[in-house]
């Protein structure tokens, strides 16, 4: 299901309406969607080198929105939509003791789950049942998502097409290694649980 998903997002990176679905695609990663815009942002910033800028930007703005949405679903429907979700993810056995120390530490844990690759929906959804303030978790989000996305961008900017050459020579060894940041990101995300 994942590949399937994957190859629908790289071609959605090609369409005429990519930054749309760049955006509709950010929104829903930071509250539901399994995998990252990341996925569409780099082919993208490798095609138009000169609007890395505005793809990361379009990528932080529908992410913070979207982190919104992750808590509403934890904060109004948490037992009917969240737990599902969270269920999906293979976290639900910890969180009950994840989420009474959360909001303690939640800002910093905000900030590492936006930069790196632990999934961000559960910490948005995290965040709403526990009532975290809304302005932590929107500040945490801003700076997080926008440090991934503008770093991105500034790598894909400045070293794109070398950076291209060399996925294209190593494909295989590229996409293991996203496979590894993304399974690692599940597997930090159950140890912190």
């Amino acid at each position: 299901m994942l590949k399937k998903l994957y190859d629908w997002m790289l071609d959605k990176a090609a369409h005429r309406q990519a930054p749309k679905w760049l955006a509709g695609i950010s929104f829903a990663e930071s509250s539901f969607f399994p995998i990252p815009p990341d996925v569409m942002l780099a082919p993208m910033c490798l095609a138009k080198p000169e609007r890395s800028w505005w793809y990361a930007l379009i990528c932080t703005v529908a992410s913070v929105l979207g982190a919104l949405l992750g808590y509403a679903i934890g904060y109004f429907v948490f037992e009917t939509v969240g737990m599902p979700i969270l269920e999906f993810y293979g976290v639900t056995d910890k969180f009950e003791i994840f989420a009474q120390n959360f909001n303690e530490q939640g800002w910093i844990v905000v900030l590492l789950a936006g930069f790196t690759p632990l999934p961000f929906k559960v910490i948005t959804i995290a965040a709403g049942s526990t009532a975290m303030p809304l302005h932590i978790l929107i500040g945490a989000a801003i700076i997080a998502r926008s440090a991934r996305f503008f770093l991105v961008a500034v790598l894909l900017r400045f070293f794109g097409p070398p950076m291209k050459d060399w996925i294209d020579k190593n494909f295989a060894l590229a996409t293991t290694v996203v496979g590894v940041l993304f399974v690692g990101g599940f597997a930090a995300l159950r140890w912190l649980l």
